[in-house]
Parts: structure tokens; C-alpha cells; sequence
């Protein structure tokens, strides 16, 4: 592993080539045209590059939207390295900045910094740094707001709606509905030198704000996908009536509890009702913020803990991903260790609960189960739990609410 080339984060941004530029637009304007999107500006009057566009963070379709949102300027996107896996190339020349999810980077700053200052472009980040697993906000890293002061650029929101409910993470295949955006300046280059990070952060966590089935039930937007609810149960894994955890299943319309066999049906407009009995939770992010308080409630207790035996496999770099065989995965107050083998050397990572503030999860990635991974600043490791089944939310709740009480004892 040591002779592996890693991934080159230091090579500098670089503008879009002139020749891949209709090739965005042709991937992009006839997919947003069909979905008929609608993009709402605020405060955008007179605002030209270079300046930062903090985007939501809900499907594939986010980069298209961005593409016609931004029309007729272009940007860097900051990129998840898994993102340029065969297509590197294609992926620096049309602007892409390579990162590690959830790694404090420096080297990111100095690229964000080059390409505001040098190139004059709009820099394009997506600090949810993966998609949103229930349509709603997920967390932002306080250090946004430390990026923004030191770049000392407007700062630009762009909200987007409908992407989540046309290919929610957790069932890929899409839906017709109809998407629209908003984009607002929320700072402006005369505000930012009199602003303090507090000030900062708010504003963005302010914008950053939706609900993505609010939205749906709001706006009347009609989705009679046969298979709406098929696979949500990746997300709400506990059951609300029984409170019996990973005993959900679903299937077409439906969500069902293994364990004591409540049933809920999912209406063309995104609501739960239950077959029989009370409904606890009609809207879906109720009851996936339900689930939440309890893996908070597991640790203040000190009942939390998650063991089991895992499959591994290294990210390098682009390349692809290099199996390393089985190991064993532990989280508990103390963060997570991860123990195995890499190439016939001994594996030990070891994620303190205040190295982490999230963490990335995936379902079924690339049909091979579902996983997490773990980053150093040289390589990512993805893990795949090998006996125990949907337990990725509940890791990403625990680490979430772990980091937060971390936090707490801080202060005080």
C-alpha cells in the first residue's frame, strides 16, 4: 500500500475547457427543461464571479440544476474523490476539486482560495458532503463560516427542491416530478469584512433550511411511482409503535414492522398513515428525527454500542477500490476503531467522536450492501457491516449526537 499512488490533491484547479462546455449543457438543460424548473433570484441583481454558491445536497440531478442556475457563468465543484473514479480527466477539466469526506483539509482552503482569486470563478460547494437521507438539512461544519471569512467573497444559497423526491437515496430509480430552485445572495462583498463567523454560520444555516415532503405536500406535487416506498426502511429502521430497531421492511407503497407487524402506507403526496391503528408519524421526517432522540437517549444512558465483523475496501486513489479483506468495527462513546489487515500490515483506525461531526453512509453501494466509510487525509476506507442489517442510519445518528455531546462538555 505504501507504493500505491494516492490521489494528487495538491494540483491546482483549472478553469473548464472551452470544448467540454456544450457537453455540460447537453447533459444538463434538457434534463431540467423536462422537469420544469423554476429558479427563483434573490438579491442576485449585479452579482457576477468569483464568489461562493453553497448548494443542497439531494440527488444526482443536483449538478444539473446548479449548471442551469448559474447559466451563463461556469464553476470549480468540490467533489467527493469517489466521484472521480474512471474519469479523472473529465472531472479536472471541467473544474472538479478533489476532497475526503469529513477530513478537516487544508489543501482544500488553498484551492477554494485559487480558484476565487486566480481563475475568478464561482466555486461550487455542496457542504452537506453527501445527499440528504430524508429530504431534510443535514448538519453543516462550524468551519464553514471560518472558509467564508477568510475568502472574503459574496456568498450565494442555492436551495433545491424536488431533487430529493425524483431519486431519494435510498431507491435510485427516478420520478417525473417537477423540481424548481432558490438562489439567493445572503452576503454580500460589502457585508462580509464587518461579519463574525457566528454571523456567518447563521445566515448560511438559515438558508441551508427545507423539508423536501413539506414541500411536496405544500406544492400538490403528485408522485404514483409504484415503488415510492420500496427500500425506506433503510432510513426508518426503528419501529415507532413496538420501538423495536433494524425490524423494518418495505415494499411498493408500503413500510411494515417485521416484529410486531404494524403497517403503513406512503400517499401519492409523501404521507404515512397506518393500515390499522394510530399513526405516530404522518410526516417522514418526524419520524426519522424520532429515531434520532433515541440513539441521543442509548448514549446519555450509556447503552449505545455497535460491534460487528466487516468487509473492507481502500480508496487510494481514482483508480478504483482495493479489497483488503475482513475485519472487525467498534463504535461506542469512545468513536470508532476499525481493526484488519491492509496488504499483510497490521490496520488500526481509530475516530475520536470530535474527528467526526457526520458521517458519510450509502445503501447498497454499487450492490454490495450497505456501507460507511472512514477517511485519513491519504486514503478512504469503505465498510460494509457483514451480519448486522440497517444499521448505517442509527451509526450516522450516533456519531451526529456523539459529536454534539463531545462538544457540550467543552463548553462547559
Amino acid at each position: 500500500m505504501d507504493q500505491i499512488k494516492r490521489f494528487d490533491f495538491d494540483m491546482k484547479p483549472k478553469k473548464e475547457k472551452f470544448f467540454l462546455t456544450p457537453l455540460a449543457y447537453l447533459l444538463s438543460f434538457p434534463t431540467v427543461w423536462k422537469r420544469r424548473l423554476k429558479v427563483n433570484k434573490v438579491n442576485m441583481k449585479g452579482l457576477k464571479p468569483p464568489y461562493i454558491l453553497l448548494c443542497t445536497h439531494h440527488a444526482f440531478i443536483d449538478f444539473k440544476v446548479t449548471t442551469a442556475a448559474i447559466f451563463p457563468h461556469r464553476a470549480n465543484y468540490i467533489v467527493a474523490i469517489d466521484g472521480f473514479i474512471g474519469r479523472e480527466w473529465l472531472l479536472r477539466n471541467v473544474g472538479g476539486i478533489g476532497k475526503r469526506k469529513f477530513t478537516n483539509d487544508t489543501k482544500l482552503v488553498k484551492q477554494i482560495k485559487y480558484s476565487l482569486e486566480e481563475l475568478k470563478y464561482i466555486v461550487a460547494i455542496y457542504p452537506e458532503a453527501r445527499y440528504s437521507l430524508v429530504g431534510t438539512t443535514a448538519i453543516l461544519p462550524d468551519s464553514l463560516g471560518k472558509i467564508v471569512k477568510l475568502m472574503k467573497r459574496p456568498v450565494v444559497v442555492l436551495n433545491m427542491h424536488g431533487n430529493y423526491l425524483s431519486q431519494p437515496v435510498w431507491n435510485l430509480k427516478e420520478r417525473k416530478n417537477r423540481i424548481a430552485a432558490d438562489m439567493t445572495q445572503i452576503i454580500t462583498q460589502e457585508e462580509i469584512e464587518g461579519l463574525d463567523v457566528l454571523e456567518i454560520n447563521r445566515r448560511i444555516n438559515e438558508a441551508f433550511v427545507y423539508d423536501e415532503y413539506a414541500w411536496q405536500k405544500e406544492n400538490r406535487i403528485k408522485i404514483d411511482f409504484k415503488d415510492r416506498a420500496k427500500n425506506i426502511h433503510k432510513v426508518l429502521y426503528q419501529c415507532p409503535s413496538c420501538l423495536k430497531e433494524h425490524e423494518m421492511d418495505s415494499d411498493r407503497h408500503e413500510i411494515w414492522c417485521n416484529h410486531c407487524g404494524k403497517r403503513y402506507e406512503m400517499d401519492v403526496y409523501g404521507e404515512l398513515k397506518a393500515t390499522e391503528g394510530v399513526t405516530e408519524f404522518p410526516h417522514i421526517p418526524d419520524w426519522y428525527e424520532f429515531e434520532r432522540q433515541q440513539v441521543k437517549k442509548q448514549l446519555l444512558e450509556g447503552t449505545y454500542r455497535f460491534e460487528d465483523e466487516v468487509k473492507i475496501e481502500s480508496l487510494p486513489n481514482a483508480k478504483g477500490y482495493i479489497p483488503l479483506g475482513d475485519g472487525y468495527l467498534k463504535h461506542d462513546e469512545k468513536g470508532f476503531v476499525l481493526t484488519g489487515e491492509e496488504m499483510g500490515k497490521p490496520l488500526e483506525l481509530i475516530k475520536e467522536p470530535l474527528a467526526l461531526y457526520s458521517l458519510h453512509i450509502e445503501y447498497d453501494y454499487m450492490g454490495k450492501g450497505d456501507c460507511i466509510d472512514l477517511s485519513t487525509f491519504s486514503d478512504t476506507y469503505y465498510i460494509y457491516p457483514k451480519t448486522k442489517k440497517n444499521v448505517v442510519t442509527k451509526l450516522h445518528f450516533a456519531v451526529e449526537e456523539l459529536y454534539k455531546i463531545e462538544k457540550e462538555k467543552l463548553k462547559k
